[in-house]
């Protein structure tokens, strides 16, 4: 899980955010501009010191923020989300904040417009490897979130969340080691 990236639909550029492997794996974020059919990039920022890996990123339209969801290496391995601002080619970064404090794996993050609300999905590796999802509110430039709820009471691996603008719902799609391993999707 060393990369991922969203669209800031508010500034019209790429987020990338990935693990620097040669600077002691920082978690770093560069803001990529598209003309034509060629894309140019800023400076790369670090968001987290040596917690570039299992990152996914999302944007929230209702903040215009970038959401980055990780395991907090320097915090216990607690889950927690850091909130990102893009001004022209750069972004900058508010304090993380922790909503898991069992440990996560396989998360991914969804921006659910109707709501104004970041799901973010994981296995809770501190209950029984269940699939749980957090709701986050972003206020500036943090993260509040809801009590977490768990979406499937089984293994659960590979998760991806999106968001459907037509019905208004999240959908998760994911392996459940408690059937199978069989891929398996549910609708929140």
């Amino acid at each position: 899980d060393p990369m991922d990236m969203t669209f800031d639909s508010n500034s019209n550029k790429i987020v990338i955010i990935y693990k620097h492997n040669a600077d002691s794996d920082d978690g770093k974020a560069i803001v990529g501009t598209v003309s034509g059919t060629s894309i140019s990039f800023g400076t790369a920022v670090t968001w987290s010191t040596g917690n570039g890996d299992k990152s996914r990123c999302t944007f929230d339209s209702n903040s215009n923020k970038v959401v980055i969801v990780f395991k907090d290496t320097n915090n216990s391995s607690y889950t927690s989300s850091v909130v990102g601002t893009v001004s022209g080619t750069s972004i900058s970064f508010g304090s993380p904040v922790t909503f898991d404090s069992g440990g996560a794996s396989f998360q991914g993050s969804t921006f659910d417009s109707n709501a104004n609300k970041v799901v973010t999905c994981y296995r809770d590796d501190g209950n029984s490897f269940y699939g749980t999802l957090v709701i986050g509110t972003v206020s500036g430039t943090s993260i509040s979130f809801e009590t977490e709820v768990v979406f499937n009471t089984g293994s659960t691996a590979y998760i991806a969340p999106t968001f459907d603008s037509n019905l208004n719902k999240v959908v998760i799609a994911y392996r459940d080691g408690g059937n199978s391993y069989y891929g398996t999707a549910v609708v929140f």
